[in-house]
């Protein structure tokens, strides 16, 4: 089953288009990520699955559903969004109970107080930080928080918009493996943005490489890993990155 099909998707910010017709499916249980240089529109096209977006033209269908321009109550439950930034995506006047709580009350989901134990343990919080404020916690555990968020409404695919550059080089490898560990136990599909080819052949068994808005090379994680990607610039790319692709031990 395809869990997330883009067709001929071009997003625009006022009347100028940030992405040109791109296409790809994802396939269930799949973890795949965009790569590029920054501006390339990758985070764009998170925020058009997402909803965030709401300019865009072409075709965007999740779990075989068609979604429309707006938000979309339904695509919630299905599909949440991980942000770059912990600090700046937790309400700094909220404790970390009152966020975990927030999406099941907007959703009318009961047993809250179960929900929200059961989910900060599976993102390994400790049970004391649950009427802490964001403040109060390290940049990893503030991530821990918004994936535990994410997964809130059980959704079947996260969009994770670079979940570890904004962390410490020493929390990075156990949030990707935490990312890594939550995938498998839930059968999560991925789309992941990043910059950094090591968590790629980490994360992800596909990638779509991204220059200026449009998708030049489709390749799988083993051609990345053997540096056999086709297309020129996906060759630069991978000779300008500056971290060494890492094994399944050492994701950091």
């Amino acid at each position: 089953m395809t869990a997330i099909s883009l067709t001929n998707l071009s997003v625009y910010y006022g009347e100028t288009p940030t992405t040109h017709d791109v296409t790809f499916d994802i396939g269930k249980g799949e973890s795949f990520a965009l790569v590029g240089e920054s501006g390339s529109g990758k985070s764009t096209i998170l925020k058009a699955i997402a909803g965030l977006a709401p300019k865009w033209q072409g075709k965007i269908s999740l779990l075989g559903t068609p979604r429309n321009h707006a938000i979309d109550p339904r695509v919630a439950r299905q599909c949440q969004m991980v942000f770059q930034d912990p600090y700046g995506s937790l309400h700094p006047r909220k404790t970390i109970d009152a966020t975990l709580s927030e999406p099941l009350a907007i959703h009318g989901i009961g047993d809250q107080n179960e929900r929200v134990c059961a989910q900060m343990a599976a993102v390994g919080l400790d049970p004391r930080f649950r009427f802490r404020f964001p403040h109060q916690l390290s940049g990893g555990q503030r991530q821990r928080v918004a994936i535990a968020r994410a997964l809130m409404l059980e959704p079947q695919i996260l969009l994770l918009d670079e979940p570890t550059s904004a962390l410490d080089v020493s929390v990075q490898a156990e949030v990707l493996n935490l990312l890594k560990r939550l995938r498998h136990q839930h059968n999560l599909t991925y789309l992941l943005v990043t910059h950094n080819l090591a968590v790629v052949s980490f994360m992800c068994e596909r990638l779509a490489v991204m220059k200026r808005g449009r998708i030049v090379e489709i390749a799988t994680v083993e051609q990345l890993k053997q540096n056999t990607l086709e297309h020129d610039y996906s060759g630069e790319l991978l000779r300008a990155s500056a971290s060494h692709l890492i094994s399944a031990e050492n994701p950091s």
